[in-house]
């Protein structure tokens, strides 16, 4: 099994577990792969430095200490975010032009709505003082986990 590192056209990192070099560059070209915040199918495999095994390192040589404190993962924090938003907003599918129009006017009562918007919908939005954000959702997140 090979663990490569890749990145999106987005510039998102993550890895990717494949057989063999072969079997990525193959569910590559298929457009298999996808970043899995993001959903985008343009992957690139970034320069990994193998891994060594060195029987020769000895256990009593303490590590380097470590000269920062970790940040915080970027990535998990923006899917905690996503997973949020799925969590407290109801899906109003292709009716979400629709129906943030009727919140913002006071036709139904306000609430956290998400949904599909065409590019065109979404200026549309914004014309009329309407504020929307387009959110890309990985696929991961869209359904249930079997």
């Amino acid at each position: 099994m090979k663990v490569l590192d890749l990145r999106c056209s987005h510039g998102h990192r993550f890895e990717g577990w494949f057989a063999s070099d072969d079997e990525f560059l193959d569910q590559n070209g298929r457009g298999l792969i996808e970043c899995p915040l993001c959903g985008d199918r343009v992957v690139t495999r970034l320069p990994s430095a193998p891994r060594l095994n060195l029987s020769g390192a000895r256990a009593d040589e303490a590590p380097p200490p470590a000269t920062a404190a970790p940040q915080p993962d970027l990535q998990a924090l923006w899917l905690k975010a996503v997973r949020h938003v799925l969590a407290t907003t109801e899906d109003v599918g292709d009716r979400f032009a629709e129906e943030a129009r009727r919140i913002h006017y006071g036709e139904v009562e306000a609430r956290g709505i998400r949904g599909h918007a065409t590019p065109e919908e979404r200026e549309s939005l914004r014309e009329e003082g309407i504020e929307v954000v387009a959110l890309p959702v990985p696929a991961a997140l869209k359904e249930p986990l079997q």
